[in-house]
């Protein structure tokens, strides 16, 4: 870890995916950079944790989505992190009694309709320039609403009455997915572990009214030619990082773009042979508030659930334990009350409550799908903006992030 330098040529805000990104890419530029990071360790909102001696736990992001246009995967490669090609079970249901397959169908039926239709509705919003939420285009009384609101909780972390049309048309998803044996959120670590690091170094304004960026921390002040800002953009919409002069454009931009929130919980499993490696467990509950749950991920003793959106929200709220304690309710109820021995709480996630994420991904409100592109664009050839909010196609996600640092790094560069 460095120490905090009184002047540099370039720094980046934030140790996350899209900061790696931004310093890996000006490491040959001759350039004197410093990345500044709130947490005690790099990764953002990508963090593996061993839950147990035999349990890897991935906080935040789990899978390499697109993984076949996804640039952690040479990244991988190059650093011996092994790559798991097993295809996801999210379409399969392993314990049938949970959801019989008929039902199943039936679910599944609905959900492609509604982003058939939501296609459809998104190519007539771009002609007309109307955007909407994407609850308007709900089949009006199916029974399957709820559970297909419950997917949005997962996907945008939010419900679809908060999701733009536009904006959940844009990501580009390739339907190749894989995992990182031993953590995606080590994998970044990892990436991050050579590049200038101030760690435990909070910034509180930017200002940017001088000839040189002054930035304030909580270790002191430095100044900056050129800074690139890769923050959560509920951390800019709250002002926990303040501009100055003041960059409204920015800040309604973040607004539009908020983190909605997907937590994770992991819950060790007793007699693991009962239930099959890589399942997916999901019930046909007709409701959104309901979890999600991958049985036992690399064949490890535990089941990882899965909550997002509204409920999430509540659950953390509800203090520690809510989502284990949902968890394994929602569980027996489907396998049966025996497994409430079965099972055992070891960790959970709760990033609403993290005072440097506020959330886990963003999306889109109504009406905010050009929010991207307006937070995304730098300011005055000094300040410059990166993190998965400013991705144009592959926003949520870690390689979104990462590639959009590196763009921010090639326009800063652009501006030597």
């Amino acid at each position: 870890m460095m120490s905090l330098p009184s002047e540099v040529d370039v720094a980046i805000i934030g140790a996350g995916a899209a900061g790696l990104g931004a310093a890996h890419a000006l490491e040959n530029s001759g350039l004197s950079v410093i990345v500044l990071e709130a947490r005690d360790r790099v990764g953002g909102r990508g963090h593996t944790i061993m839950a147990a001696p035999d349990v890897t736990f991935d906080l935040g992001c789990g899978w390499l989505h697109s993984a076949d246009e996804n640039s952690f995967v040479p990244i991988a490669d190059a650093l011996n992190f092994e790559i798991d090609r097993t295809r996801p079970p999210w379409r399969e249901q392993a314990v049938h009694q949970a959801f019989p397959p008929p039902l199943r169908a039936e679910f599944i039926a609905a959900l492609d309709t509604f982003y058939d239709r939501a296609e459809v509705a998104a190519d007539e919003a771009r002609r007309t320039g109307r955007d909407e939420a994407a609850n308007h285009y709900l089949e009006p009384g199916n029974c399957w609403n709820p559970m297909i609101d419950a997917i949005s909780t997962y996907i945008n972390g939010a419900e679809l009455d908060r999701v733009s049309i536009l904006d959940m048309d844009a990501y580009e998803d390739t339907d190749i997915n894989w995992r990182v044996r031993r953590g995606y959120g080590a994998l970044i670590a990892a990436y991050g572990s050579t590049c200038p690091l101030a760690l435990g170094c909070h910034v509180t304004m930017i200002d940017h009214s001088g000839q040189r960026v002054r930035i304030e921390t909580s270790r002191g002040s430095l100044t900056a030619s050129k800074v690139i800002v890769t923050v959560p953009t509920n951390l800019i919409a709250d002002e926990i990082i303040r501009f100055h002069p003041a960059l409204p454009a920015k800040l309604d931009a973040a607004r539009g773009l908020p983190l909605g929130l997907a937590d994770k919980v992991m819950l060790a499993l007793d007699e693991p042979q009962l239930l099959p490696g890589d399942g997916s467990l999901r019930g046909a509950t007709m409701r959104t508030d309901m979890g999600t749950y991958h049985l036992r991920p690399f064949g490890q003793p535990c089941i990882e659930g899965f909550f997002g959106g509204r409920f999430a929200q509540a659950l953390e709220d509800a203090g520690d334990g809510a989502l284990a304690a949902q968890s394994i309710e929602e569980i027996a109820g489907f396998l049966g009350n025996d497994y409430r021995r079965k099972l055992k709480p070891l960790a959970e996630s709760r990033w609403a409550h993290d005072p440097f994420a506020r959330g886990s991904y963003s999306h889109a409100l109504p009406g905010h799908a050009g929010a991207r592109a307006v937070l995304a664009a730098p300011v005055d050839g000094r300040l410059f903006f990166a993190g998965e909010a400013t991705s144009p196609h592959f926003f949520s996600t870690a390689h979104g992030a990462r590639d959009s640092g590196e763009r921010a790094a090639k326009e800063a560069l652009a501006k030597t």
